[in-house]
């Protein structure tokens, strides 16, 4: 059986979800198979639609492991696991919640079959920083930005491009990704001026591409950078060094798209296929 899970994390305190091998270090991915291992006496492997940072946190994020039939009938769940729901509330820590365990549709894929990732960023640039009570969520930028400035940088990059120069790439992944939504807000109130958030849509996102997205509109915003800094960086080849990353406890997982069910198989096959921008699309750029 395929299990899908629906969770939240307050990304502090873990160095990232994915598990980093045989070490101790505390990540979601750890902690959650770890008590999915206890409850069901089963060795557990999830599969994530997006394998967050340290320090990065997940409002709306989804995942799914494979189980045999009979561990959810032999271990008090009596083959429902939204029963499983109550048990890891019990074993979980406070900063990891499952708020929906369902079984999985046809052809369902938490990585690759999503059609998109929503990301939320959110920062201030006020003197005294952010309020007590969102410490661990807000982001400092040390400087004072525009809001007209921060959202001209950031329609720039709107559209499928090579974002390289926005990423930490690794070894034969593609960094094509299509950035289908990136708009800034105002969203400051009397007990917190100066607050911004930034609302980032993608297909999929590429290692510390957010911060990075996110950081070259704060420079464009302060005046650091000219207004068409973003623009420029859609030409590089390689990361650059001109890029500053935004702080990760400012970025937040807020939802994924996934297809109708009947089309579940087909968009798992096309994620996995390698990326490259279109010669017709890139003769248009040119």
């Amino acid at each position: 059986m395929r299990i899908r899970l629906d969770l939240a994390y307050d990304g502090t305190d873990f160095h990232g979800w994915a598990r980093q091998g045989t070490s101790d270090l505390r990540t979601v991915q750890k902690v959650l198979e770890e008590t999915l291992n206890l409850v069901l006496r089963e060795p557990i492997e999830l599969t994530v639609a997006g394998r967050t940072d340290a320090g990065v946190h997940a409002a709306e994020q989804v995942a799914h492991f494979d189980v045999p039939a009979q561990a959810l009938e032999q271990r008090s769940i009596d083959g429902d696991p939204q029963r499983l729901v109550r048990r890891l509330s019990r074993l979980l820590p406070d900063d990891i919640r499952v708020h929906d365990v369902s079984l999985a549709p046809p052809g369902f894929d938490a990585r690759f079959a999503a059609l998109r990732r929503h990301y939320v960023y959110r920062i201030t640039t006020h003197p005294a920083g952010p309020l007590p009570t969102r410490i661990r969520d807000t982001a400092v930028w040390p400087k004072p930005v525009e809001l007209e400035r921060l959202q001209e940088a950031a329609e720039m990059l709107l559209g499928l491009h090579d974002f390289v120069a926005f990423c930490k790439a690794k070894p034969h992944a593609t960094t094509v990704r299509d950035l289908q939504e990136f708009s800034w807000r105002d969203i400051s109130t009397p007990t917190e001026p100066q607050l911004y958030e930034a609302h980032v849509v993608a297909d999929a996102f590429c290692w510390s591409m957010v911060r990075s997205l996110v950081g070259s509109c704060m420079a464009v915003g302060e005046g650091r950078r000219a207004r068409d800094f973003t623009a420029t960086l859609l030409d590089e080849t390689q990361r650059s060094p001109m890029v500053p990353v935004a702080p990760a406890r400012g970025l937040s997982l807020v939802g994924v798209d996934y297809p109708e069910v009947e089309k579940m198989a087909e968009r798992a096959l096309e994620t996995r296929a390698y990326r490259e921008i279109p010669a017709s699309l890139s003769l248009e750029q040119d």
